[in-house]
């Protein structure tokens, strides 16, 4: 499971219990900024050996065993920032982190605040920098080799409070082997 903006500084035991449903779970907290940009990231222990995470602005990497098919894996938890630079600072980092550990089954998932084409926000005038930032995630992906898991639903995750502008910035990108586990 992974959650964005927690707004949460400290997570105890007893919360992610509560959360899970029961004490057969692990977790990593990041802290944020100032309340800002917290991350948990948590799994069922009979289901995932912890092995190690890193983490850093925008994201929790968590890295160990599925214990089913005996297969590594990482799944990353990601809340990118809003400015260009900074979303392109953390998809640099994303794929260095997997480029070092290319035996791992890859999962990516949350709120990479970009969209991947026009057609994922509406209400939104287009500016330059947002096509360059749409040309930068698509190359993130494409570079990391990830697909991208369809949502059923709705076409957006993200709302203005009035309404009048929406885009798909919440995804799940996968390895094709994490397809196989």
């Amino acid at each position: 499971m992974c959650l964005q903006e927690t707004k949460t500084n400290q997570v105890s035991a007893a919360r992610c219990y509560a959360i899970w449903g029961d004490n057969k779970v692990g977790w990593v907290h990041f802290e944020g900024e100032n309340g800002g940009g917290c991350l948990l990231s948590m799994w069922h222990t009979d289901a995932f050996i912890y092995g190690s995470h890193t983490m850093g602005k925008g994201y929790i990497a968590v890295f160990g065993q599925n214990v089913k098919t005996n297969r590594l894996c990482a799944v990353v938890n990601v809340y990118a920032a809003c400015s260009r630079r900074e979303k392109k600072a953390l998809w640099g980092e994303l794929t260095h982190i997997k480029t070092v550990s290319q035996t791992l089954v890859w999962c990516c998932c949350g709120d990479f605040n970009a969209v991947r084409s026009q057609s994922e926000r509406k209400g939104v005038r287009e500016r330059d920098n947002r096509s360059r930032e749409t040309v930068d995630f698509n190359r993130f992906i494409d570079a990391n080799l990830l697909i991208e898991l369809p949502f059923v639903g709705k076409s957006f995750t993200w709302f203005n409070s009035n309404g009048s502008a929406k885009s798909r910035l919440d995804r799940v990108l996968v390895s094709e082997e994490w397809l196989q586990i």
